[in-house]
């Protein structure tokens, strides 16, 4: 399983949706968009659990959390069950959300990726975006970041998703895939 963990606006999900065609075998991605989504109103609901507040801060409810740590454990079900998966993260607790995850998918093969973005030119690419919240990304870009222990990083900044994905799979290509 690749965990890809970045700010707002970094490129996660096209590096994703990239990889998805590159990498041998077909390859589900999933991560805190696809979750959000499933939440009543698409995160937006006060039922969600979720409070976007000023300059791009995120809160959750404890039932919030809970229900996410569900999520990762259906998810690691899947892995489990021979699911190649690719996780799109924003590991809004840094080395602490990592934790969670190593410690919900205990043995499994992890591949823990960095996608790094300048936080002004994440803000750009924000700005461009109807789906976020004014923030975020500047607030994220360094932050996911603190405290979590990747196996590569790509930066997005200057090059584009395609060419970080190209370099992912044949990192990956070398060190032979699991399953």
């Amino acid at each position: 399983m690749i965990v890809l963990n970045g700010g707002s606006s970094s490129g996660k999900s096209s590096i994703a949706r990239a990889l998805q065609e590159i990498l041998p075998g077909i390859w589900l991605t999933f991560g805190v968009d696809t979750f959000i989504d499933a939440l009543p109103g698409g995160g937006d609901s006060p039922r969600a659990g979720i409070t976007f507040e000023q300059g791009g801060t995120i809160a959750f409810s404890a039932e919030h959390r809970a229900l996410e740590r569900s999520w990762y454990t259906g998810l690691c079900a899947m892995a489990r069950a021979g699911a190649h998966l690719i996780l799109d993260e924003v590991l809004l607790s840094g080395g602490a959300g990592q934790d969670c995850i190593r410690s919900t998918f205990g043995e499994a093969d992890l591949i823990w990726v960095g996608v790094r973005c300048d936080p002004e030119v994440a803000a750009s690419r924000e700005a461009q975006r109807l789906d976020r919240v004014e923030g975020m990304a500047r607030q994220q870009a360094l932050s996911v970041h603190a405290g979590v222990v990747y196996d590569v990083e790509v930066d997005t900044t200057y090059r584009s998703t395609d060419d970080c994905a190209r370099d992912l799979a044949s990192l990956l290509s070398l060190n032979a895939l699991p399953g």
